[in-house]
């Protein structure tokens, strides 16, 4: 990229023509986390403790602590999240390069199927239907599956358990295998707690999404908003999270540039 696109982006940022779409859920103590059965370690939600606020403790500034899973409200999964990235190189969040934090976005809409069945899988097929309108999905690309499911904003809503657990849309486990293996993806995206469908553990193989994602060193990116607001190409996702030494994941603020 040459000085010239960059000042042509950023007169473009200031004209408006290329606009900043906020992809980031609020981040609080009502964040929802997800729900594992009670035999594994839970993860717990946001909580802060005020450590000054303009008085004898911090006359003139105002701070808190936090303490938060990993894997809160908008986050990133990095590799070695999941058991079959656990020994690939550049698999944590200090190591992986930053230019891999960004990079286009293709979003396929499955907000109609996703308000029909709570359990829909996004496939393979449904997803080169989409290229046949929209293109071919390039390598190096986010794929972000809009299911406007951060429009429940209530937490048993968005979370949907039920006696067999949570139902929630997702990806089938060819379908990953294609992403990862036929479209080179950089990372998927979604709008729900994670990554898998709500009854993921029940496939083959189990949470394909972190299985297999991360298992070929790629990347998830959970419970995003406002895919309603991007077009399916054209925009470029920034999922930049902290660079926490040896983490697994770390919520973030991921931007996307519209067009």
């Amino acid at each position: 990229m040459t000085v010239s696109l960059l000042t042509q982006l950023a007169d473009a940022l200031r004209s408006g023509a290329v606009k900043v779409v906020d992809l980031t859920q609020p981040l609080g103590p009502d964040t929802p986390v997800i729900d594992l059965p009670p035999i594994f370690a839970a993860s717990p939600g946001f909580s802060s403790e005020e450590i000054s606020h303009y008085d004898d403790r911090g006359p003139a500034w105002y701070w808190n602590t936090i303490r938060l899973g990993e894997h809160t409200g908008t986050h990133f999964d990095a590799p070695v999240h999941w058991v079959t990235g656990a020994q690939l190189p550049e698999n944590t969040l200090d190591t992986i390069p930053a230019s891999k934090l960004v990079g286009p976005a293709c979003v396929i809409d499955c907000s109609r199927e996703a308000a029909a069945n709570a359990d829909f899988l996004l496939t393979s097929d449904f997803v080169q239907a989409w290229e046949a309108e929209h293109g071919r999905i390039q390598p190096g690309s986010w794929l972000l599956m809009r299911t406007d499911w951060s429009k429940r904003t209530d937490r048993d809503a968005f979370l949907n358990m039920r006696e067999d657990g949570s139902h929630t849309p997702g990806f089938a486990p060819e379908c990953v295998r294609f992403l990862a293996f036929e479209r080179q993806v950089l990372g998927v995206g979604v709008e729900c707690v994670g990554t898998d469908a709500g009854q993921a553990a029940t496939f083959d193989p189990p949470f394909p999404a972190h299985n297999i994602m991360q298992g070929s060193g790629r990347f998830g990116l959970a419970s995003l908003a406002n895919l309603d607001q991007l077009p399916p190409t054209g925009a470029i996702v920034v999922a930049a999270p902290l660079k926490i030494v040896n983490g697994s994941g770390s919520p973030m603020r991921v931007l996307a540039l519209v067009g």
